[in-house]
């Protein structure tokens, strides 16, 4: 399939600037992908579409400050050192900018506590470094480094946690899972009163979820890694909840691209790796019967993967009835429900 099959244009006003005070007051927009129907609801209503026995599988990773200011012990010249996947307790995959000067054995300052060493190259243009650091290296990050946020999103978040999920637990991302981001506690508790299970994985956010699509023929681009882990507690939960014929509902594209990584023979299996799964038109979903999402940017991985779900031209349709209803696109934006 062509990259240009999956574009479309919205306006630069239709993007989220910043979140709403309240989270679960977002627009959602409620997709039929059998009919292609299209309702208008606030987020909060979710409620409506939920059935007892049905299962919600969160993505439960939390955003790490991974974005480090430093400068080039030799030359004092400025770098940017973007964390993306931790290989142990010193070594990380990460991008550094500027890249063409980034060579092996260069060494990186961020203050007298922490520097890192560049090892090598990857194969995605990123590097290997290997931090060097004096105390616990996540309350050195925390203090040292800034949350990253989309380059499409121009104004400064006054707090940090707001680009965080209120059940965000694991630490290990580059960027939120930002479906996520319309639930609050009180949501929560409504919806497991209703019968419904809620069930988490952790999918650390990386270049996988957001490297852009390069390739004319999307078929040619190849993911990135990035770690899961599905615990035992959710297989099961899952594996029953389709047993006894009840819907298990993804919330967001990673909690998608875990659950069909680990349930290829149509099962749930409990384990932690790597994917780099590909999910785009043609591609048989074996686990995932619903999907809350947010809206996605043009040619992305993720507007591939919510194509292959509901069809191509339902969902740019439902974008396109979105952008005229004036619904917020991206990370703090509206979302929606895909059934």
């Amino acid at each position: 399939m062509e990259l240009s099959q999956f574009t479309y244009h919205l306006p630069a006003e239709r993007i989220a600037q910043h979140p709403l005070e309240e989270r679960d007051q977002s627009r959602l927009l409620v997709l039929d992908r059998q009919s292609g129907n299209l309702e208008h609801r606030r987020f909060y209503e979710i409620t409506r579409y939920l059935e007892p026995g049905d299962t919600l599988v969160f993505n439960n990773t939390r955003v790490i400050p991974a974005r480090l200011m430093g400068t080039r012990a030799d030359t004092g010249g400025k770098v940017e050192v973007f964390l993306l996947n931790r290989l142990n307790d010193t070594d990380w995959e990460t991008l550094v900018k500027p890249g063409k000067r980034a060579r092996s054995g260069m060494t990186i300052t961020f203050g007298p506590e922490l520097s890192c060493e560049i090892l090598s190259a990857t194969d995605f243009g990123g590097r290997v470094v290997r931090f060097s650091f004096a105390g616990l290296f996540e309350t050195i990050l925390d203090r040292l480094g800034e949350t990253p946020l989309p380059p499409y999103i121009h104004e400064r978040l006054s707090d940090s946690e707001r680009y965080q999920t209120v059940y965000s637990k694991e630490r290990g991302s580059a960027a939120a899972p930002t479906a996520g981001l319309h639930f609050t506690d009180n949501l929560l508790s409504t919806i497991a009163a209703q019968g419904v299970n809620l069930a988490y994985v952790t999918l650390h956010v990386g270049l996988g979820t957001f490297r852009p699509v390069s390739a004319a023929n999307i078929t040619d681009h190849v993911m990135h890694r990035e770690f899961y882990t599905v615990p035992e507690e959710t297989a099961s939960i899952v594996n029953q909840t389709r047993r006894a014929g009840k819907r298990v509902i993804a919330v967001g594209t990673t909690s998608v691209r875990t659950l069909e990584t680990v349930g290829e023979s149509g099962q749930v299996e409990a384990g932690s790796g790597y994917t780099n799964i590909f999910i785009y038109p043609g591609y048989r979903f074996r686990i995932v019967d619903g999907l809350i999402t947010n809206f996605h940017l043009p040619e992305s991985t993720l507007l591939m993967l919510v194509s292959a779900f509901a069809g191509r031209e339902q969902v740019l349709a439902a974008y396109e009835a979105a952008i005229q209803e004036k619904y917020r696109f991206f990370s703090f934006g509206d979302a929606m429900l895909i059934r």
